[in-house]
């Protein structure tokens, strides 16, 4: 599974694998595809610097990259509290009840949410670089459009590829302008925060809109036929999240989450501002329901919906409340029905490759991969 990108970031595949998870990512990298690890959990650059310190002693000197999240807008001056004193009172209200109703346990003395707005703001992003930047990172990723011009420069002067993430070929287009390396097309069927172009549409319409640069598919992806599909719409590689959340070296924390990973399917998810207060596919629990029903009072806007609800999602994860929990992930969820390890994961991946490419060999008439 080798294009004219993975060729040059020196990989064995173009599979490249977006994770939380440390352990995740340098397997990825293992396996022969290219781990990026996200960012944006990592508020104190020695976190960071701690799990990257543990890639490089496990990646075997395979190549991994970084994804940051920089805001497309920046805003000076305005604190973490200030953002805080903007929720209204009625959203306060819905949550405690919902809670409530689901008798969920007050958070323990000291406890702390995961999610804090600072980690979305565009210092926290540039300290994060500040450490990034002191490893051989080969791709920097930016999940909230093309990052600042000086940072791509930055990257550059380094020798590290810029990737950004598009919704739309207007998006895509922006990404080239600004001087970006690698485009990644990402459609509805992602996990996460995703726009209203499905991938099979979508991945064509920007191969074609930013040509000559490479472009990586995602949303949807999760087999080695979804692979050559993607290859066969002109992407040079695809970018995957979701499939890694069942495997064995995620640290997800939570026995009753995996489960429900496991025995979801494909329709078991929802697009929901529920989480950030951006449309992000998740899996639909009575959680989203509430929010999205006609009693509940509406969601907020980002930043305001992610830190109205960030500690009732910590507290909901943190005791494992069923009918509550929940994570983005994107429609593939009905292909994860196991847990198993990255390495097996790319096995499936290349054997389905192969199956793929020699059938459309057989149907054009040739024998043996091309």
């Amino acid at each position: 599974m080798q294009t004219e990108l993975s060729r040059k970031l020196g990989v064995e595949h173009a599979v490249f694998g977006f994770t939380p998870f440390p352990a995740v990512a340098a397997a990825i990298s293992r396996a022969g595809g290219f781990g990026v690890l996200g960012a944006v959990r990592y508020t104190a650059p020695d976190e960071l610097k701690r799990d990257l310190d543990w890639i490089e002693a496990h990646a075997e000197g395979r190549p991994y990259g970084l994804d940051v999240v920089m805001p497309a807008k920046k805003v000076e001056g305005v604190t973490e509290a200030d953002v805080e004193a903007m929720i209204p009172e009625s959203h306060r209200r819905f949550v405690r009840d919902t809670l409530a109703r689901y008798g969920v346990p007050e958070p323990a003395e000291g406890d702390a949410s995961g999610w804090r707005i600072t980690g979305w703001m565009e210092q926290v992003a540039r300290n994060q670089l500040d450490v990034a930047f002191d490893y051989p990172i080969k791709l920097l990723a930016n999940a909230l459009g093309s990052p600042p011009a000086d940072v791509v420069a930055r990257a550059h002067d380094r020798d590290v590829l810029v990737a950004a993430l598009a919704g739309s070929v207007r998006h895509a287009r922006k990404h080239q302008e600004a001087g970006i390396d690698v485009v990644v097309a990402q459609g509805y069927e992602a996990g996460g925060h995703t726009g209203d172009i499905a991938t099979m549409v979508l991945t064509p319409e920007v191969v074609e809109a930013v040509d000559p640069l490479p472009v990586l598919a995602a949303g949807g992806i999760g087999s080695g036929q979804q692979v050559a599909a993607a290859l066969a719409l002109g992407a040079q590689g695809v970018w995957l999240g979701s499939v890694w959340l069942t495997t064995t070296e995620a640290d997800l924390h939570s026995p009753a989450l995996t489960r429900k990973l496991l025995a979801a399917g494909s329709g078991d998810t929802v697009r929901s501002r529920a989480l950030t207060g951006k449309p992000a596919r998740q899996l639909r629990t009575e959680w989203t329901d509430a929010w999205d029903g006609p009693d509940g009072p509406g969601t907020l806007p980002m930043p305001l919906q992610g830190l109205l609800v960030a500690d009732a999602v910590s507290r909901i994860q943190k005791y494992e409340i069923d009918p509550l929990l929940g994570t983005p992930v994107g429609q593939i969820v009905g292909r994860m029905t196991s847990e198993r390890g990255v390495q097996a994961v790319f096995d499936d991946l290349t054997r389905g490759f192969e199956r793929a490419v020699d059938r459309v060999n057989r149907i054009a008439g040739r024998s043996g991969p091309s």
